[in-house]
């Protein structure tokens, strides 16, 4: 391990667990903006302690340019990187890269989360060999946070898992759950499950089964029941749980009616003089809406059902955005996301089994 200088309270730090470690090297910017970005999370989390990982030749000069990063970071070598455009079986082969080091820093018990940047394929699939599974959870999700009329709100799964059974949405709405009291706040989180109507008879019977066990589980004061697509938006729920393929498809969606909204409102205010003058009217109001909007608040997806926290910052945000997905890894450490999971799969077992075993009945009787 290699230090940089950096101011003598770190002492203090000396020996106890990392917080995070953080891929240097991942993203559109590599380490200029990671180290950027952790410059800005030292203001928010001034006593975390991040093992940094990339090149040492280029991080070291940054940290001298960047105090408030060197004050909670401790650097050590990576020789290889992983490209945004890499296989993620070809990653697998690579032990020396930095997002292969800093999975293995979480395995090893060095640090409780990851925050890269990089490659989203190569990160899913590291996650699962080196970090691995919770016992209990058959998939990890992908969960991000979306804004809506109401406030924030989780999504997930948004890719990870194409096809989905009745069990994975029932683990979604558990690991959904935890992520919404850990990064929101949320004392009680309510939680929908995307259909293509309300009614109870909708959907398919893999959203009909999971419906009916959430009905049955400890969740079931918080269980709204079936959602729509427009109750995203709307703040129905705190949680909206889906399979990977339709909530890939919504959140993309999701940002592109977003974008041609922004391209819609640029065109009105420029097109004309009197479009000019309205805009000098309502500038406060739509700097507002600019901030509430801005995606950069919304960076940081999370894999979520892994034996540690891994967090996926967009490839390619700046400073501010990579301090928000350093901020949901920490806030997910510091409320002790997966003890949460934990304690809501103990309880769900033996409902997922008794069902489990419905199915097979039935299937033997088929």
């Amino acid at each position: 391990m290699s230090e940089i200088d950096r101011p003598g309270e770190m002492s203090d730090l000396q020996g106890e667990p990392f917080a995070l470690a953080i891929d240097a090297m991942g993203g559109d910017g590599g380490p200029d903006v990671v180290v950027a970005g952790l410059a800005i999370a030292a203001d928010r989390h001034p006593g975390a302690r991040i093992l940094l990982l990339g090149d040492e030749s280029r991080l070291k000069p940054l940290l001298v340019r960047y105090p408030k990063a060197a004050a909670i970071c401790e650097v050590r070598h990576a020789a290889s990187a992983i490209s945004m455009d890499m296989k993620p079986t070809a990653a697998l082969r690579i032990r020396n890269s930095s997002l292969r080091m800093v999975m293995d820093a979480v395995a090893a018990g060095e640090a409780a989360g990851v925050v890269s940047a990089g490659n989203s394929g190569a990160m899913l699939a590291l996650a699962k060999i080196i970090v691995k599974t919770l016992p209990g959870i058959s998939r990890p999700a992908m969960a991000a946070i979306s804004p809506s009329m109401k406030g924030d709100v989780v999504m997930l799964d948004l890719g990870a898992n194409v096809a989905c059974d009745w069990r994975n949405l029932v683990e979604f709405a558990v690991m959904g759950e935890a992520f919404a009291k850990a990064v929101l706040g949320l004392p009680a989180p309510t939680i929908g499950l995307l259909n293509v109507g309300a009614e109870e008879l909708k959907g398919d019977e893999k959203l009909r089964q999971a419906a009916e066990v959430l009905r049955e589980s400890p969740l079931a004061s918080q269980f709204h029941g079936f959602i729509e697509g427009h109750d995203i938006t709307a703040g129905t729920t705190d949680v909206v749980v889906t399979d990977g393929f339709t909530g890939n498809v919504a959140l993309k969606t999701g940002e592109g009616a977003m974008k041609m909204a922004s391209g819609l409102f640029r065109k009105v205010f420029t097109s004309s003089l009197m479009g000019r003058v309205a805009y000098l009217l309502v500038r406060p109001a739509l700097e507002r809406m600019k901030d509430w909007l801005d995606p950069r608040r919304y960076n940081g997806a999370v894999f979520v059902g892994l034996n540690g926290v891994v967090v996926k910052s967009h490839g390619g945000t700046d400073a501010e955005g990579f301090a928000s997905a350093v901020d949901v890894a920490m806030d997910m450490v510091t409320h002790d996301f997966n003890d949460s999971i934990r304690a809501r799969l103990l309880p769900m077992a033996s409902l997922t089994a008794n069902r489990s075993n419905v199915e097979q009945e039935h299937e033997a009787v088929a």
